[in-house]
Protein backbone atom coordinates (compact mmCIF):
# COMPACT_ATOMS: atom_id res chain seq x y z
CA UNK A 1 0.00 0.00 0.00
CA UNK A 2 1.66 2.80 -1.27
CA UNK A 3 1.09 6.06 1.27
CA UNK A 4 0.99 9.40 0.39
CA UNK A 5 4.14 11.76 1.25
CA UNK A 6 3.17 13.60 4.13
CA UNK A 7 4.96 17.05 4.65
CA UNK A 8 5.25 18.98 7.69
CA UNK A 9 3.17 21.77 8.59
CA UNK A 10 5.63 24.98 7.65
CA UNK A 11 5.56 28.03 9.51
CA UNK A 12 4.53 30.12 6.52
CA UNK A 13 1.50 27.77 6.06
CA UNK A 14 0.02 28.50 10.02
CA UNK A 15 0.51 32.32 9.87
CA UNK A 16 -1.06 34.90 8.30
CA UNK A 17 1.08 37.43 5.85
CA UNK A 18 2.85 40.22 7.62
CA UNK A 19 1.86 43.13 7.29
CA UNK A 20 2.44 46.79 9.21
CA UNK A 21 0.28 47.83 11.45
CA UNK A 22 -3.33 49.83 10.97
CA UNK A 23 -3.19 53.71 12.40
CA UNK A 24 -6.80 52.68 14.37
CA UNK A 25 -4.65 49.64 15.85
CA UNK A 26 -1.60 52.47 17.02
CA UNK A 27 -4.33 54.46 18.45
CA UNK A 28 -6.20 50.87 20.25
CA UNK A 29 -2.80 50.26 21.29
CA UNK A 30 -1.43 53.53 22.56
CA UNK A 31 -3.51 56.51 22.28
CA UNK A 32 -6.27 55.26 24.13
CA UNK A 33 -4.64 53.90 27.23
CA UNK A 34 -3.04 56.82 27.44
CA UNK A 35 -5.71 59.11 27.21
CA UNK A 36 -7.88 56.94 29.51
CA UNK A 37 -4.41 57.37 31.83
CA UNK A 38 -4.58 61.10 31.49
CA UNK A 39 -7.91 61.89 32.25
CA UNK A 40 -7.64 59.54 35.37
CA UNK A 41 -4.40 61.53 36.48
CA UNK A 42 -6.30 64.63 35.82
CA UNK A 43 -9.26 63.37 38.25
CA UNK A 44 -6.96 62.48 41.01
CA UNK A 45 -5.37 66.25 40.11
CA UNK A 46 -8.93 67.57 40.17
CA UNK A 47 -9.79 66.18 43.61
CA UNK A 48 -5.86 67.48 45.32
CA UNK A 49 -6.48 70.83 44.11
CA UNK A 50 -9.91 71.20 45.87
CA UNK A 51 -8.63 69.28 48.79
CA UNK A 52 -5.90 72.34 49.01
CA UNK A 53 -8.41 75.14 48.40
CA UNK A 54 -9.68 74.72 51.95
CA UNK A 55 -6.29 75.26 53.36
CA UNK A 56 -5.92 78.80 51.22
CA UNK A 57 -9.21 80.26 51.04
CA UNK A 58 -6.88 82.87 48.62
CA UNK A 59 -7.18 79.99 46.41
CA UNK A 60 -10.81 80.19 46.02
CA UNK A 61 -10.87 83.63 45.49
CA UNK A 62 -8.18 83.32 42.09
CA UNK A 63 -10.13 80.57 41.17
CA UNK A 64 -13.51 82.35 41.23
CA UNK A 65 -11.90 85.46 39.70
CA UNK A 66 -10.95 83.53 36.30
CA UNK A 67 -13.62 83.33 33.41
CA UNK A 68 -14.04 79.68 33.32
CA UNK A 69 -16.64 77.88 33.08
CA UNK A 70 -16.30 76.02 36.04
CA UNK A 71 -16.41 78.55 38.64
CA UNK A 72 -19.67 77.58 39.83
CA UNK A 73 -18.55 74.38 41.23
CA UNK A 74 -15.73 75.91 43.02
CA UNK A 75 -18.31 78.68 44.97
CA UNK A 76 -20.19 74.79 45.75
CA UNK A 77 -17.47 73.74 46.78
CA UNK A 78 -16.74 76.95 49.25
CA UNK A 79 -19.80 77.08 50.45
CA UNK A 80 -19.94 73.58 51.26
CA UNK A 81 -16.25 73.98 53.42
CA UNK A 82 -17.19 77.06 54.69
CA UNK A 83 -20.13 75.19 56.58
CA UNK A 84 -18.21 71.72 57.38
CA UNK A 85 -16.39 71.32 60.58
CA UNK A 86 -13.06 73.62 59.12
CA UNK A 87 -15.20 76.62 58.33
CA UNK A 88 -15.16 78.15 61.81
CA UNK A 89 -12.14 80.39 60.90
CA UNK A 90 -13.29 81.42 57.26
CA UNK A 91 -16.62 82.19 58.75
CA UNK A 92 -15.31 85.03 60.55
CA UNK A 93 -12.78 86.40 57.80
CA UNK A 94 -14.24 89.68 57.12
CA UNK A 95 -11.95 90.29 54.04
CA UNK A 96 -12.65 86.80 52.36
CA UNK A 97 -16.46 87.88 52.55
CA UNK A 98 -15.70 91.30 51.10
CA UNK A 99 -13.67 89.38 48.06
CA UNK A 100 -16.66 87.52 47.91
CA UNK A 101 -18.97 90.07 47.14
CA UNK A 102 -16.89 91.76 44.68
CA UNK A 103 -16.84 89.23 42.49
CA UNK A 104 -20.97 88.71 42.92
CA UNK A 105 -21.02 92.29 41.64
CA UNK A 106 -18.40 91.78 39.53
CA UNK A 107 -20.58 89.01 37.16
CA UNK A 108 -23.90 90.46 38.03
CA UNK A 109 -22.31 93.71 36.16
CA UNK A 110 -20.98 91.95 33.47
CA UNK A 111 -24.80 90.89 32.12
CA UNK A 112 -24.37 86.94 31.90
CA UNK A 113 -26.60 86.19 33.58
CA UNK A 114 -29.44 87.81 31.46
CA UNK A 115 -28.18 86.21 28.36
CA UNK A 116 -29.22 82.86 26.79
CA UNK A 117 -28.09 79.01 26.74
CA UNK A 118 -25.30 77.32 28.73
CA UNK A 119 -22.81 80.35 29.70
CA UNK A 120 -26.08 82.40 31.36
CA UNK A 121 -27.13 78.91 33.04
CA UNK A 122 -23.72 79.23 34.24
CA UNK A 123 -23.19 82.50 35.32
CA UNK A 124 -26.78 82.34 36.88
CA UNK A 125 -25.26 79.18 39.35
CA UNK A 126 -22.26 81.12 40.14
CA UNK A 127 -24.41 83.86 41.50
CA UNK A 128 -26.67 81.67 43.34
CA UNK A 129 -23.78 80.01 44.68
CA UNK A 130 -21.59 82.88 45.75
CA UNK A 131 -24.96 83.86 47.84
CA UNK A 132 -25.05 80.98 49.53
CA UNK A 133 -21.41 81.30 50.26
CA UNK A 134 -21.73 84.82 51.79
CA UNK A 135 -24.76 83.33 53.83
CA UNK A 136 -22.55 80.61 55.74
CA UNK A 137 -20.32 83.69 57.11
CA UNK A 138 -20.62 84.87 60.45
CA UNK A 139 -19.72 88.26 60.03
CA UNK A 140 -21.84 91.28 59.48
CA UNK A 141 -20.17 92.75 56.66
CA UNK A 142 -21.46 89.40 53.91
CA UNK A 143 -25.06 91.10 54.78
CA UNK A 144 -24.33 94.52 52.29
CA UNK A 145 -23.90 92.55 48.87
CA UNK A 146 -26.99 90.06 50.28
CA UNK A 147 -29.77 93.08 50.93
CA UNK A 148 -28.39 94.44 47.27
CA UNK A 149 -29.52 91.45 45.52
CA UNK A 150 -32.30 90.46 47.19
CA UNK A 151 -34.41 93.52 46.67
CA UNK A 152 -33.36 93.33 43.15
CA UNK A 153 -36.69 92.58 41.10
CA UNK A 154 -35.09 91.59 37.58
CA UNK A 155 -33.16 88.82 38.60
CA UNK A 156 -35.42 87.10 40.82
CA UNK A 157 -33.08 83.67 41.05
CA UNK A 158 -30.93 85.54 42.50
CA UNK A 159 -33.00 87.64 44.99
CA UNK A 160 -34.52 84.17 46.27
CA UNK A 161 -30.69 82.98 46.87
CA UNK A 162 -29.59 86.49 48.66
CA UNK A 163 -33.17 85.67 50.69
CA UNK A 164 -32.58 82.37 51.91
CA UNK A 165 -28.88 83.42 52.55
CA UNK A 166 -29.55 86.28 54.79
CA UNK A 167 -31.94 83.83 56.82
CA UNK A 168 -28.74 81.46 57.32
CA UNK A 169 -26.43 84.51 57.83
CA UNK A 170 -28.93 85.69 60.41
CA UNK A 171 -28.81 82.43 62.45
CA UNK A 172 -25.08 82.74 62.36
CA UNK A 173 -24.48 85.65 63.47
CA UNK A 174 -27.04 85.13 66.12
CA UNK A 175 -25.40 81.73 66.87
CA UNK A 176 -22.14 84.50 67.21
CA UNK A 177 -23.70 86.91 69.72
CA UNK A 178 -23.37 89.17 66.86
CA UNK A 179 -26.42 90.68 64.87
CA UNK A 180 -26.57 92.88 61.35
CA UNK A 181 -25.08 96.06 61.24
CA UNK A 182 -28.43 97.95 59.72
CA UNK A 183 -31.45 95.26 60.89
CA UNK A 184 -33.96 97.81 59.21
CA UNK A 185 -32.20 97.68 55.64
CA UNK A 186 -31.94 93.91 55.62
CA UNK A 187 -35.89 93.74 56.83
CA UNK A 188 -36.51 96.15 54.37
CA UNK A 189 -35.00 93.98 51.36
CA UNK A 190 -36.82 90.99 52.66
CA UNK A 191 -39.86 92.36 53.31
CA UNK A 192 -39.96 93.92 49.48
CA UNK A 193 -38.96 90.15 48.43
CA UNK A 194 -41.83 88.86 49.92
CA UNK A 195 -44.60 91.35 47.72
CA UNK A 196 -42.96 89.49 44.59
CA UNK A 197 -44.78 87.45 41.36
CA UNK A 198 -43.00 84.66 41.54
CA UNK A 199 -44.48 82.38 44.26
CA UNK A 200 -41.14 80.63 45.01
CA UNK A 201 -39.55 84.00 45.95
CA UNK A 202 -42.50 85.31 48.54
CA UNK A 203 -42.22 81.43 49.99
CA UNK A 204 -38.19 82.15 50.34
CA UNK A 205 -38.68 85.58 52.01
CA UNK A 206 -41.65 84.48 54.40
CA UNK A 207 -38.91 81.95 55.50
CA UNK A 208 -36.72 84.92 56.33
CA UNK A 209 -39.18 86.94 57.82
CA UNK A 210 -39.61 84.52 60.57
CA UNK A 211 -35.96 83.68 61.39
CA UNK A 212 -35.55 88.13 61.08
CA UNK A 213 -38.49 88.81 63.70
CA UNK A 214 -39.86 92.38 64.53
CA UNK A 215 -42.59 94.01 64.07
CA UNK A 216 -42.73 94.41 60.05
CA UNK A 217 -41.74 90.77 60.04
CA UNK A 218 -44.48 89.85 62.09
CA UNK A 219 -46.94 92.16 60.25
CA UNK A 220 -46.15 90.66 56.89
CA UNK A 221 -45.97 87.60 57.68
CA UNK A 222 -49.63 87.67 59.56
CA UNK A 223 -50.71 88.67 55.63
CA UNK A 224 -48.59 85.91 53.93
CA UNK A 225 -51.01 83.12 55.88
CA UNK A 226 -53.53 84.21 53.73
CA UNK A 227 -51.49 83.83 50.11
CA UNK A 228 -52.66 82.27 47.47
CA UNK A 229 -49.22 79.93 47.66
CA UNK A 230 -49.30 77.37 49.87
CA UNK A 231 -45.69 77.32 50.60
CA UNK A 232 -46.13 80.67 51.09
CA UNK A 233 -48.69 80.26 53.58
CA UNK A 234 -47.06 77.05 55.41
CA UNK A 235 -43.57 78.82 55.95
CA UNK A 236 -45.47 82.25 57.14
CA UNK A 237 -46.98 79.52 59.53
CA UNK A 238 -44.26 78.37 60.70
CA UNK A 239 -42.47 81.79 60.87
CA UNK A 240 -45.02 83.20 63.31
CA UNK A 241 -44.63 80.01 65.58
CA UNK A 242 -40.99 80.65 65.75
CA UNK A 243 -41.85 84.18 66.81
CA UNK A 244 -44.69 83.04 69.50
CA UNK A 245 -47.62 84.72 67.47
CA UNK A 246 -50.92 82.50 67.97
CA UNK A 247 -51.78 83.78 64.20
CA UNK A 248 -50.19 80.83 62.83
CA UNK A 249 -52.83 77.86 64.57
CA UNK A 250 -55.13 78.00 61.10
CA UNK A 251 -52.44 77.43 58.93
CA UNK A 252 -50.94 75.11 60.78
CA UNK A 253 -54.20 73.19 61.55
CA UNK A 254 -54.42 73.00 57.69
CA UNK A 255 -51.04 71.43 57.11
CA UNK A 256 -51.55 68.87 60.01
CA UNK A 257 -55.04 68.00 57.98
CA UNK A 258 -53.54 67.75 54.33
CA UNK A 259 -54.59 64.35 52.89
CA UNK A 260 -52.19 61.48 52.19
CA UNK A 261 -52.63 60.66 49.00
CA UNK A 262 -50.72 56.68 48.67
CA UNK A 263 -49.31 56.73 44.85
CA UNK A 264 -49.10 53.63 42.15
CA UNK A 265 -46.00 51.83 41.69
CA UNK A 266 -43.59 53.55 39.77
CA UNK A 267 -45.19 56.96 40.10
CA UNK A 268 -42.15 59.15 40.51
CA UNK A 269 -44.10 62.45 40.90
CA UNK A 270 -46.85 61.13 43.30
CA UNK A 271 -44.21 59.44 45.16
CA UNK A 272 -42.38 63.45 45.38
CA UNK A 273 -45.33 64.81 46.55
CA UNK A 274 -46.50 62.24 49.15
CA UNK A 275 -42.66 63.03 50.32
CA UNK A 276 -43.42 66.65 50.04
CA UNK A 277 -46.58 66.31 52.53
CA UNK A 278 -44.78 64.51 54.90
CA UNK A 279 -42.39 67.22 55.24
CA UNK A 280 -44.99 69.87 55.67
CA UNK A 281 -46.29 67.78 58.35
CA UNK A 282 -43.21 67.52 59.89
CA UNK A 283 -42.69 71.49 59.73
CA UNK A 284 -46.42 71.83 61.23
CA UNK A 285 -45.88 70.13 64.31
CA UNK A 286 -42.63 71.62 65.00
CA UNK A 287 -44.94 74.79 64.61
CA UNK A 288 -47.04 73.67 67.26
CA UNK A 289 -43.88 72.99 69.52
CA UNK A 290 -43.06 76.14 68.63
CA UNK A 291 -46.19 77.56 69.96
CA UNK A 292 -46.48 75.79 73.36
CA UNK A 293 -42.94 76.55 73.97
CA UNK A 294 -44.27 80.42 73.99
CA UNK A 295 -46.89 80.21 75.86
CA UNK A 296 -45.22 78.73 78.51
Amino acid sequence: MNEQPRHGIRPDDALPPVEPPSAGFLVQLFVVPLTIVSCGLFVVWGFYWLAQMGNDPESYVRALRRNNEGRWQVALNFANDLRGPGGATLKNDAKLAGDLAGILDDEMASGRTSGSGNAAEQAQTLCNYLCRALGEFAVPEAAVPLVKRAGDANNPQTAQAAVEALAVLSANLTAAGKSFDDPAAVAAAVLKASTSDLVSLRSSAAYTLGVLGGAPAIERLRQLVDDGGGDVRYNAAIGLARQGDEAAWQTIEEMLALPDAVPAAGDQKGQAERYRRAMIVVNAIKGVGLLVDATK
